[in-house]
């Protein structure tokens, strides 16, 4: 884990500059005839961000004590900074940035197009809780559809634990394996989201009440991001496919593409284009978001519309 402290003499200089490129009428001030800067004076932003002059003097002058998040996220709307100067403030004052844009269910028509121009390489676009929020045709022939009719019916990580069908097409072997990369990478996006969060605390709740498998596996508090993982797939038609899974962070904080694409010297390639080869006619060619109702809003928590 990054140690991660204050950095006086940087933010200082961070807070000024800023300060300078902010015009009075920016912030429904006047600018007066006797004004010596075009920007904020430091008073201004003091008053702006509802603090003491004193408090904000000592900060630009690289001296006081260390700001909390709250006095950072006042100083980002005085200043108006963009989300990525909002985030260089928290790190220079040794703090973590605050959560990232928040996608939900939405995909945007980026990503959609990305997976449009990737007919030779299975792949998906994942909530960070695992829900499959769109997939295109050679992932969907892959790793099958999911279900849209049912409370998390499209959560991977639900359907692992609850459906004993969903483990049907890994090797027996490695089943533990997976269920521990399952887990661990959920624990992370829950302290992500935090305690509060509905969506996340509902998930976890549903699943403790499958089984004492995840039960017990929750309980010891295993932490792991997945960002690359090999794994093996027993396809029904082309047999055992091995393939590498490369997770790409999308630009909303809780959505993330993955990639499965075929392990260096493997015949993998070869099973996967014979697999498009057969689905081209069972299949028209459609990518997007996973078909579904229209979700109804229950405190934050997915569900279909009855």
């Amino acid at each position: 884990m990054i140690h991660m402290t204050i950095d006086r003499r940087e933010l200082a200089d961070f807070l000024r500059r800023s300060r300078d490129r902010v015009r009075p009428s920016d912030v429904g001030l006047v600018e007066g005839p006797r004004r010596r800067t075009a920007g904020l004076r430091r008073e201004e932003v003091a008053q702006l961000a509802e603090m003491s002059a004193d408090y904000y003097m000592r900060m630009e002058q690289a001296r006081g004590p260390q700001p909390s998040p709250q006095i950072l996220s006042s100083l980002a709307r005085a200043l108006r900074l963009s989300v990525d100067e909002r985030d260089h403030l928290h790190l220079l004052a040794g703090h973590r940035p605050p959560a990232g844009r928040i996608g939900g269910d939405q995909v945007g028509a980026g990503l959609l197009h990305l997976l449009d121009q990737l007919p030779d390489t299975a792949a998906q676009v994942l909530g960070d809780l695992g829900d499959v929020l769109a997939q295109n045709d050679l992932a969907r022939s892959l790793l099958g559809g999911v279900c849209t009719v049912s409370e998390h019916g499209r959560n991977v990580i639900w359907r692992w634990f609850a459906d004993p069908a969903a483990r049907a097409a890994y090797p027996p072997e490695e089943h533990d394996h997976y269920s521990r990369l399952h887990v661990a990478d959920l624990r992370a996006a829950v302290a992500r989201r935090g305690a509060a969060d509905p969506a996340a605390a509902r998930l976890v709740e549903r699943l403790r009440g499958v089984g004492e498998e995840f039960t017990a596996l929750w309980d010891l508090h295993e932490v792991a991001v997945r960002r690359r993982s090999r794994m093996r797939v027993v396809h029904p038609v082309v047999g055992p496919v091995d393939l590498d899974c490369q997770v790409l962070l999308a630009q909303e904080a809780d959505q993330r593409l993955v990639l499965f694409t075929p392990p260096p010297g493997s015949d993998t390639a070869d099973r996967l284009t014979l697999l498009r080869v057969l689905d081209t006619e069972r299949f028209p060619s459609k990518v997007g978001r996973i078909e579904s109702a229209p979700p109804v809003d229950r405190g934050g928590v997915w569900s279909p519309r009855s």
